[in-house]
This record gives C-alpha cells, structure tokens and sequence, in this order.
C-alpha cells in the first residue's frame, strides 16, 4: 500500500508538467500585458493617486472643464453616430442587392484605415471655415456662420471615423432575425414602421450597447481630432490635456492625475459592458431571409435607402478625395524630394512592423494556450480569462500608457532616448485587440473542427500549424496582421508625445507642417501617407495571405 500511495502523485505531475508545458505561452503574454498596465497603474497612482485627483477636480475649475467637456463631445458624438448609423444599416439591410452594394461597403471600410491626422487635413478642405462645403453654398446664396473649429468640428470629424463603424457593427442584428419571421410579417401585412418595432429593433437592442461602448470610447480617447480641431482651451480633452501637460506644461502630476481618472472611466466602460463588445462581429452583408421583407420592394422605401447610403457614401468620400486631388496638385518634387520626408516615412514603416510583429507574438501565445484550455483541458473559464486579457488594452488608453511609461523612464533620464522602443510596445498593446479578434476565430474554429483529430494521430507542433491550422488561418491573418501594421503607420498620439524633432514619424511631420500653416506642403505629405499605408497593407496582407506552407 506505500508503494501505491508512493506511486499516485506521478500522473498528478505528469499533468501539472503538460499543463505547464503547453501554458507558458500564454502566461508569458499575460504576464507581459501584467506588467505593462500594472506598472503603468501604479506610476499613475504615486504620481498622484485617487483622492488628489478628486482634491483637484474640486479646486480647478480648468480641470473641471477638461473633463466635462471630455464627456460631452464623447456623448454627443456617440450619439449622433449611433443615430446616423441605424438608418443608414437599415438601408443596406433591406437593399442587399444593387449596383455598387460591394464597392460601397469598401468605401465604408476606408475611415477605419485611414490615417487620422490626413482624414482631419481632408475634412477641413471640405468642411472647414474656407471649405468647399462652404464656398458652394454661397455660390446658391445660403451661408453659414458658424464656428467649425471646436464643438463643431470635432463632433463632424467623430461621425466621419465612426458612422460608417457603427454601420459596419450593426448590419449583424439584421442577419440573425430568422427568415421565418420576415415570411410571417408578410403574412401579417406589416408595414415598415411595425417592421422595425417588432422585429429590427429587439435584434438591434443585442448589439447597440457593445457599439456604443466602442464608440464612445474611440471618442473619449480621442487625440488627434481634437489636438487639430479643438481650437482652444474650452475644447480640450484629457488627452490633449496630458499632452499638454507634459509637453508644455511640464506638470508630471497633472498628467498623472488625468490619465489615472482616464482609466478609471475607460475601465469602468469596458468592463462594464464587455459581454456585449465580445459577442459582435463585422459582417458584410445580409442573410438570405432580407428577400422576404414586406417592405423591400416598394419604390418609396427604396429611393429613401438609396439616398440615404448615397448621402453617407458622399459624406465619406469627399474629403479623401479631396486630399488626394490637394496632394497632386501641391508641391509635389519639392516635398517628396526631401530627406527628412523619407526618414519619417521609414521609421513609420519600421515602427509598424515591429508593433505587428509584437502584437502578433502577443496574440499567439494567448490563442495556442487558450485553445489547448478550451479543447483538450476542458477548461472554458481560464480560456476566456486569455482571451478577455487580449482585450484588456481597449481599457488603457495609448496616451495613457505613453504617460505612464514615460514617467517610469523619466527618473533614468532616457525617456526620450528610448522614444521609438516606446511607440513599439504602446502601439503594439493599441492594436492587440484587433489582432484578437480577427485571428482569434479562425484559429478557435480549426481546434474546433480538428483537434480530435489531430490527438489522434500525434500531430502537433509545428506540423499542426503547417498543415492543419495555416490553411485555415493565413488569410485572416494576413488581414489582421496587415491592418495593425497600417494602424500603426497612421498613429500620431505616443509618437508626438515624445517627439523632439518634429518628423519622428511622416504623421507626425504633417502635424508639425498642418501648425505651421504650411498646407500645401502638408497636403502632399498627406498624400505620402496615405499611399504609404496602402502599400504597407497591400503588401503584407498578401504577402502573408497567399503565403503557402
């Protein structure tokens, strides 16, 4: 009986060590994004903890203002792209087929892309105090004298990013409502108004919270919007404000207490509502059930949907048109001739590729440990804590943990030498989520279809992903590795922070060059920009997508 008893822990450690064995990638990525946000929290908290911020927020009226006003533009903005978003994926939903429904769809895909500071220089030429918008409705006798930098023009630029999102995240509630239901509404003689109070909007009410939650947050966090169309003080963000705080101010501790009430509410959000941002997808059209609408083919509804994507797909279009009819008419040879141009566009480019491959090494190690959790261990709840890990960043603000890092590296005095490591990770942590959520699928749907299979067989290793998990896999991540890369080629937030040249990054740059009023010049590094990140994306995602084992 010794023996035996002496013999019964070995299966016990035999399992510890493959559970162990097979977890380390993934507990090496959480232990990484641990130790990232935590030091972040806790820099944040000794730089000036909870109750000095409340202190503060009771003493300076400024502070009060920055972030009222934070969550003023945040709610109005989400508003009113929720709002917009709702008609405009009821339009394409009921219309699932005419010419240039694909095209159209692409064109709703651009803003997500598009680099934020050249999509701002598009959306002044059009829209702006001397815009076209605005010089054509004079040309018919109408004006309008209103302001466009402050409320107004941020509140403008936010519906451009997240309109076509929103419709985008919500154009899935209509593809769960069963044909049977739209055959019995027929039946029924329901008109369109009953349809949507019936039926379109309880399959709405599942995804609105998780898109207005996103929304909101992309609002709330928003930088460079704001950094160029704020156009005061009375129209700064705790983000602009940690900027400043930092940049010109020097004011560690007030920038401390921003970012920390930043996160507490960003924080507050997400968990708050992370069911329902976890359980959407991104869908490109609709079921075959949309043909049994009652209502779809009569030619009033029709002609109301038609104008209604065509009046978004304008409002989309014209300013990245406009910036690239802008770029090839300005100063083209002088501006693509210059050095510091090029220097700019290369340490994007090296950036990028070094935040891809970060946020894919990341992800890896979450996803392989999270499906051997899910399939082979049976243990559902430790697979979602990954998988919720992976996520975590949407909480943290990038301009946060550019605060936080840059005030643990301060003290050593190399907080700028170590500036392009920096906007690495930062942006490597900003597009996680992404990669997530767009690789995380497929990958979960290969363990699902072939993981009995592959035990069986003794496949594993680097001969399952050859064989079994890279055909399933490599196009959308190809897609997603493709589209942080591009992310971060077009991000502006970490790098301006810790910029001391001006042209750290091409967004940068044109920045610099948009504050020195020199927008012609700005204009054609635009138009660089754009080209750059369309090649980086073209080039990755095929490169990576029809790659073969």
């Amino acid at each position: 009986m010794g023996k035996r008893m002496a013999r019964s822990p070995r299966p016990l450690t035999r399992k510890f060590y493959a559970i162990a064995g097979i977890s380390w990638p993934g507990g090496v990525s959480a232990l990484v994004l641990l130790l990232l946000i935590g030091a972040t929290f806790a820099v944040l908290l000794i730089g000036s903890g909870p109750i000095q911020l409340i202190e503060d927020l009771g003493k300076d009226p400024y502070l009060r203002q920055v972030v009222g006003f934070t969550l003023w533009q945040a709610t109005l903005s989400t508003l009113l792209s929720i709002g917009m978003a709702i008609p405009v994926a009821r339009a394409f939903a009921r219309q699932p087929s005419f010419p240039g429904r694909r095209l159209v769809l692409h064109l709703l895909s651009l803003p997500v892309v598009t680099p934020v500071i050249v999509a701002v220089l598009g959306i002044i030429v059009v829209y702006g105090q001397s815009g076209i918008l605005r010089d054509s409705l004079e040309l018919v006798g109408l004006s309008w004298s209103g302001r466009f930098y402050g409320l107004t023009g941020i509140l403008v630029a936010h519906v451009f990013f997240n309109l076509p999102l929103s419709v985008r995240m919500l154009l899935p509630a209509w593809d769960r409502i069963p044909s049977e239901n739209w055959r019995l509404t027929a039946q029924l003689g329901m008109n369109s108004r009953q349809l949507f109070r019936w039926l379109e909007w309880p399959a709405l009410t599942s995804v609105l919270p998780g898109t207005a939650t996103v929304v909101f947050l992309l609002c709330f966090s928003s930088f460079a919007v704001v950094l160029v169309l704020g156009g005061g003080p009375s129209a700064t963000t705790i983000e602009v404000a940690i900027y400043q705080a930092l940049r010109f101010d020097f004011d560690p501790p007030r920038a401390a207490a921003l970012a920390l009430g930043q996160l507490g509410i960003c924080t507050a959000l997400v968990l708050g509502l992370h069911r329902s941002i976890r359980t959407q997808s991104i869908s490109g059209g609709l079921s075959s059930g949309a043909r049994y609408r009652p209502d779809a083919r009569q030619s009033i509804h029709r002609s109301f949907d038609l104008a209604v994507i065509g009046l978004t797909s304008t409002f989309i279009a014209l300013p990245l048109a406009a910036i690239v009819y802008a770029g090839c008419t300005g100063p083209l040879s002088s501006v693509l001739l210059e050095s510091r141009l090029w220097a700019a566009a290369g340490r994007s480019v090296g950036i990028a590729m070094a935040a891809a491959a970060l946020a894919l090494s990341l992800a890896a190690g979450l996803l392989v440990t999270s499906r051997h959790l899910v399939f082979q261990l049976r243990r559902r709840t430790e697979s979602d804590i990954l998988q919720i890990a992976g996520s975590i960043t949407l909480a943290v603000p990038p301009m946060v943990t550019g605060t936080g890092l840059f005030l643990l590296l301060l003290p050593l005095g190399i907080a700028f030498d170590l500036a392009v490591l920096v906007i690495i990770v930062v942006n490597a942590t900003l597009v996680l989520p992404y990669m997530m959520r767009t690789v995380g699928p497929a990958f979960l749907d290969a363990g699902h279809r072939y993981d009995r299979l592959c035990r069986q067989l003794g496949v594993s290793g680097w001969h399952r992903l050859r064989l079994v998990d890279w055909p399933i896999i490599r196009r959308p991540l190809g897609f997603a590795v493709a589209l942080c890369a591009t992310l971060s080629v077009g991000d502006m937030g970490v790098a301006a922070l810790f910029d001391t040249s001006g042209a750290i990054t091409l967004p940068v740059l044109l920045y610099h060059r948009l504050g020195a009023y020199r927008f012609d010049e700005a204009a054609v590094t635009a138009l660089a920009l754009i080209v750059l990140c369309a090649v980086v994306f073209l080039v990755v995602d095929r490169g990576i997508g029809r790659w073969h084992s």
